[in-house]
């Protein structure tokens, strides 16, 4: 059964950092793309990054640019996206997503994945 699991999420402050897991359950993610989104209360859910299993490519949303990173460790069969320079824009449930293959034109819609987790919130506050 196919299953991703969120963690790291919290409260920090603006200019703080959080480090965000998604763990896989049930298939080996070397072999798929993995992309992180993010739904702000009242907004839709926009994709913040994404990182492909078969070479490596990432994607960033500009909003995240040179602040945000994603990596993958796949002997712990884990994604992991590293926050820095949070800001009060940056709260929003983070989920991450599955699917076999994304194209580069569409990694950051809801519809190119196939598997969700259940989300991590993040609020940045003073």
């Amino acid at each position: 059964q196919v299953q991703l699991v969120e963690s790291g999420g919290g409260l920090v402050q603006p200019g703080g950092s959080l480090r965000l897991a998604c763990r896989a359950f049930g298939f080996d993610l070397a072999n798929f793309d993995i992309g992180w989104f993010r739904q702000a209360p009242g907004k839709e859910r926009e994709g913040v990054s994404c990182i492909r299993g078969s070479d490596g490519t990432i994607f960033y949303a500009n909003s995240v640019k040179g602040r945000f990173t994603i990596s993958r460790d796949n002997a712990k069969n884990t994604v992991y996206l590293q926050m820095n320079s949070l800001k009060p824009e940056d709260t929003a449930v983070y989920y991450c997503a599955t699917t076999k293959f994304v194209y580069g034109y569409t990694w950051f819609r809801t519809q190119a994945y196939d598997y969700w987790g259940q989300g991590t919130q993040v609020t940045v506050s003073s």
